[in-house]
């Protein structure tokens, strides 16, 4: 069976995720876990539903959610980036999300763009 890209990158991340969130949490930072935890899980969970999606405009509507759901992910990091509220270097997680928001918005426009050309 043919590998889904962004379903591995999103799963792959999703355990960077959870791992740094054990990491902050075991240094007593639980609110910014929390949150990072939430919304950064949610990515992959709402790409396995978009895949899962009934119409072209379930898909689109679940991407979109993902993609939301990554924007925020990234501004958890780099808000722990900039405070070093818990010191470390987030930067890889930064740049994976930045992927993901990428390969995310690609597909989000080409699927739109594919609709809308498709007229009955």
């Amino acid at each position: 069976m043919k590998k889904n890209v962004i379903q591995e990158k999103t799963f792959q991340f999703d355990i960077k995720v959870i791992n740094l969130s054990k990491t902050l949490q075991q240094s007593s930072e639980y609110v910014l876990s929390r949150q990072m935890l939430r919304s950064g899980t949610s990515i992959g969970a709402n790409v396995e539903e978009a895949l899962a999606g009934q119409s072209r405009k379930d898909f689109v509507s679940k991407m979109t959610i993902a993609l939301k759901e990554s924007r925020e992910t990234r501004y958890w990091l780099k808000l722990l980036q900039e405070s070093q509220i818990v010191k470390g270097n987030y930067s890889e997680y930064v740049r994976d999300v930045d992927e993901i928001i990428r390969i995310m918005g690609s597909i989000v426009k080409t699927t739109k763009e594919k609709s809308e050309a498709f007229v009955p």
